[in-house]
């Protein structure tokens, strides 16, 4: 036999208020787009129609591994195309940004500037109430369920 269940707590008597859109907006965010790699080659080529493979990775300091990874997880996810033609002898691997890529990186893009303009809402309480200048002490070091 287990222990019973701990009951859960309301958010009010963890945090101050409004911090549950915050954190729900934060965990919302597009994992597959988040990784700073991938970010970083959505991002390239959303201002470049396409890039091939030695552009890519030289733009992005990657190593071949490290890049065939990351663009295959952004490809699994519909986000990117690979293409690979051949010119004479040599095979190239072109990279293009596809319309749910584009989608996604607005989606990313928006939810990351709602996340920024919460946080830099001031809030009653928090770090920059001019009410607790000079106050040493944090919400984390009161009793649950206890404010100011």
């Amino acid at each position: 036999m287990g222990r019973p269940p701990r009951p859960r707590r309301v958010p009010e008597d963890i945090a101050q208020p409004g911090t549950m859109p915050v954190v729900s907006s934060a965990l919302g965010i597009d994992r597959v787009v988040h990784e700073r790699m991938r970010l970083a080659m959505i991002a390239a080529l959303a201002v470049n129609e396409s890039l091939g493979f030695p552009d890519l990775k030289e733009l992005l300091g990657a190593t071949d591994g490290n890049l065939i990874v990351h663009a295959r997880r952004l490809e699994d996810a519909g986000y990117i195309t690979c293409t690979k033609i051949t010119e004479g002898r040599a095979a190239r691997t072109i990279y293009r940004l596809t319309p749910a890529g584009r989608a996604a990186l607005r989606r990313y893009l928006e939810r990351m500037e709602s996340l920024a303009t919460a946080l830099r809402t001031p809030r009653p309480g928090g770090a920059d109430d001019p009410a607790d200048a000079g106050s040493d002490e944090t919400r984390s070091s009161r009793p649950l369920g206890q404010s100011g």
